[in-house]
């Protein structure tokens, strides 16, 4: 109809994690598949155990024709998400995985990996933070660790890729300034790992970055293959990060327009979230043509601190070349003050 402005609406992949009991609860509800097939979405379902419970779910959304990302996870005790301290239980984990999806005929759209810190070392950070530190700062200089991990993480997507799934990657949005600054400092002592995905898709949660969070999403937003909202509800818990408010409906909207304003492929943080505040449905109807104004001050203060970042990761990468700057800038410092003496 002339004069009537129609916006395409976005791929919308809502991540998933909960126990099998939980899950089998969740679909247990069919408006939930509906509502899901009805806005044309996908689902990254958390991988949290190798069941037949899982797998019964995983077959209902097959047969409703909803694509399921297999978001690769493990066991609390080895970390919980993958990292450079747990390489080798990622690779086993897949490889189980493998042996699981073909025993239950588990059909996937591509593969979720999970770049975070590890998830025991977050829980004794907020709990014993000087007795922790010091194993940090120690990893400063352990670039062999780095090294290792990005090998072994680049080989398991290799793999993948071979086995003919398509892999996705989540990262944490300072990935970002690392890799523009040349840096792995943030890997050494995060345990993150740069990896190298057919969609990186960065976690951009305004629910923990209030007040700042419009603007830290629009910095970021734009560096993003997959900008990814949220916290509507859900997720494991880690004390002292994860005891925040989840998104309410007018700031879940306004996320849900900034990240279109973007890019056309948003994930969800989290289904059961969004199902728990009654979101699924109201997305059902949603009007993205609604204007929606851009956090330009916020955002332009982000982009500042984030220079300062990058500056101090590419002195962290060329120590060297900052020394020997200073030796110059000290001599050359003397002879105009002292020269003509």
């Amino acid at each position: 109809m002339e004069g009537v402005r129609t916006i395409q609406a976005p791929m919308l992949t809502f991540f998933c994690e909960l126990e099998a009991d939980a899950l089998q609860a969740l679909f247990a509800d069919s408006s939930v598949v509906k509502d899901l097939v009805a806005l044309e979405a996908s689902v990254s379902l958390g991988i949290l155990d190798l069941t037949s419970e899982r797998a019964g779910v995983v077959h209902s959304l097959n047969e409703a024709g909803i694509p399921v990302i297999a978001w690769q996870l493990l066991p609390m005790e080895q970390g919980y998400w993958f990292n450079a301290s747990n390489a080798a239980q990622a690779s086993a984990r897949y490889r189980a995985f493998k042996i699981w999806s073909e025993e239950y005929g588990l059909q996937w759209a591509g593969i979720g990996v999970d770049i975070e810190p590890d998830i025991r070392e977050l829980r004794l950070l907020m709990a014993y933070k000087l007795r922790l530190l010091w194993t940090l700062l120690r990893r400063v200089f352990n670039t062999e660790r780095v090294r290792t991990a990005q090998t072994a993480y680049g080989a398991l997507v290799t793999q993948m890729r071979v086995d003919g799934y398509r892999v996705d990657s989540y990262h944490l949005p300072l990935i970002i300034d690392e890799s523009r600054a040349g840096s792995t400092l943030l890997q050494r002592v995060a345990g993150l790992v740069e990896l190298r995905a057919d969609r990186e898709v960065l976690m951009l949660y305004t629910s923990i970055l209030r007040p700042r969070g419009p603007g830290v999403l629009w910095s970021y937003g734009r560096d993003a293959h997959s900008v990814g909202v949220g916290i509507t509800g859900g997720g494991v818990q880690v004390a002292g990060i994860g005891d925040v408010p989840p998104l309410n409906w007018d700031e879940f909207s306004r996320d849900l327009r900034l990240a279109h304003c973007l890019t056309n492929d948003i994930h969800i943080f989290s289904l059961e979230g969004c199902v728990q505040q009654g979101f699924l449905q109201q997305l059902n109807g949603f009007d993205w043509a609604q204007p929606v104004t851009p956090p330009y001050e916020s955002a332009r203060k982000i982009d500042r601190l984030r220079k300062g970042l990058r500056a101090i990761l590419w002195t962290s990468a060329h120590p060297f070349i900052v020394l020997a700057g200073l030796i110059s800038l000290i001599w050359l410092l003397s002879r105009l003050c002292y020269g003509t003496q």
